[in-house]
């Protein structure tokens, strides 16, 4: 899909062609986002239903939520409901976000993963990229000589173009630590300041498209799963549901990562519980593991 890099500009007076967002309508795209995605829009959303998905509405030019509705329900390419699952995910994130958990990377999973030949990692739900290329750069600085994948996945087509294109405005880069500025990324040309990630921090990134809620696969287990901030939006069956489903992909004494306003306290699952956000499937891959 090809992604416009600027919404066309629709006067206030265009807004009113389109009939307001209804009780039923809101209902309707309500139950589609949460099967098709598991965002649990709870009543008292209309409004930011209203905001976020109205210019996909006039643009598409329906003359009602309703139709628009029934339009996503027939488009056999899927293309309407990606770009309504773009509108209505929230893509907020930052470099080094929540930093306690990069801190616990480098104390006390990096000496565990140093003897490996291939550390691979899975960031479940990586936005517009910052969390990401944090991973690159902090596994890069700490094992240089090691071959380093990361899985970077996200449902939002728009997030993982922009992720993939790796170039962010300084005025997002302001928490980078300047070490990683001047070593792994380039000051690109232009009166808007912005810096890129430079291309051999991104050979060690891939990016798909997946969604949580579906069936997927990978050739191995991981050691550590970030999935942070996403189950937020989930009911707490989803969180059941997609927190099982990561467990599958994580190989034993590895770490699953979720946000700090993401306790699991609430949800079944057979994880232990580390320390505030960070869980770890029982077992032992091997005697490097440990908890502490």
């Amino acid at each position: 899909m090809t992604l416009p890099s600027k919404q066309p500009e629709i006067s206030p007076g265009d807004w009113e062609s389109v009939r307001p967002l209804g009780r039923e309508e809101f209902e309707q795209l309500r139950q589609l986002a949460h099967t098709a995605f598991g965002l649990d829009l709870k009543p008292g959303k209309e409004e930011l239903v209203t905001a976020r998905l109205r210019r996909l509405v006039r643009s598409g030019g329906f003359g009602s939520y309703r139709d628009y509705y029934r339009h996503i329900l027939k488009d056999s390419t899927g293309e309407a409901l990606a770009a309504m699952i773009d509108a209505l995910a929230t893509n907020h994130t930052s470099f080094l976000r929540e930093p306690d958990h990069f801190d616990f990377l480098r104390q006390k999973v990096v000496p565990m993963l140093a003897e490996r030949d291939l550390i691979e990692i899975w960031s479940a739900a990586c936005s517009t990229g910052e969390e990401v290329w944090t991973l690159a750069c902090l596994f890069n600085d700490a094992l240089p000589s090691k071959k380093i994948r990361i899985c970077a996945t996200d449902i939002s087509r728009k997030a993982l173009h922009f992720a993939s294109q790796a170039c962010y405005p300084a005025e997002r880069c302001q928490g980078v630590p300047a070490a990683w500025l001047s070593r792994y990324f380039t000051l690109e040309p232009g009166p808007a300041k912005a810096h890129r990630v430079a291309p051999h921090i991104r050979s060690l990134v891939s990016f798909r498209r997946l969604n949580l809620l579906e069936t997927y696969g990978w050739p191995r287990p991981f050691p550590v799963i970030f999935c942070r901030n996403v189950m937020i939006y989930f009911d707490k069956a989803t969180q059941e549901r997609v927190v099982r489903q990561l467990t599958e992909y994580l190989e034993p004494g590895g770490y699953l990562l979720v946000g700090h306003a993401e306790s699991l306290t609430r949800v079944t699952h057979s994880l232990e519980y580390v320390r505030p956000a960070v869980y770890q499937k029982p077992g032992r891959r091997h005697d490097k593991w440990s908890r502490s």
